[in-house]
């Protein structure tokens, strides 16, 4: 597995690599971020959606566990797992169509969820830098 560290320093980069990675991402991409609350995957999931061409407005789905969002070049669906007490509430809402289908999903607090990640999910772990605004992106894809 490969592992790349960077450094975002403002909110602007974080658009700015969301927005890149969204151009990019193919049909069937999971994306999984982990982080403490407060490090931006929600601000960085919204970036992400603009570069699939979604303008739609992205809100955390905390509640909903997952919102469909299909008015980009591809479907997103945005996953927020925090509340999950038990991994088979994932096989309740049927994730394996979402992971396994033809849409980008991004997956909010995966770490809950990490034995159901597909291996080839692309990892990104977010944690605070050392100055004001600044977050450390380790990011791994096998």
């Amino acid at each position: 597995m490969e592992t790349k560290t960077i450094r975002i320093n403002n909110e602007q980069e974080t658009a700015s690599f969301g927005y890149e990675l969204g151009r990019k991402v193919q049909p069937g991409t999971v994306i999984a971020l982990i982080g403490d609350l407060g490090t931006g995957k929600t601000t960085l999931t919204k970036a992400i959606a603009r570069g699939l061409g979604i303008h739609e407005l992205i809100t955390s789905p905390t509640f909903n566990i997952v919102k469909e969002y299909r008015s980009g070049r591809l479907p997103l669906f945005h996953f927020d797992v925090y509340r999950i007490g038990d991994v088979d509430e994932m096989f309740e809402i049927g994730y394996e169509e979402y992971f396994f289908g033809e849409g980008v999903c991004v997956v909010e607090w995966a770490d809950i969820i990490e034995e159901i990640i597909p291996e080839d999910a692309l990892v990104i772990r977010i944690g605070y830098g050392p100055t004001e605004g600044e977050r450390i992106y380790e990011i791994e894809q096998a």
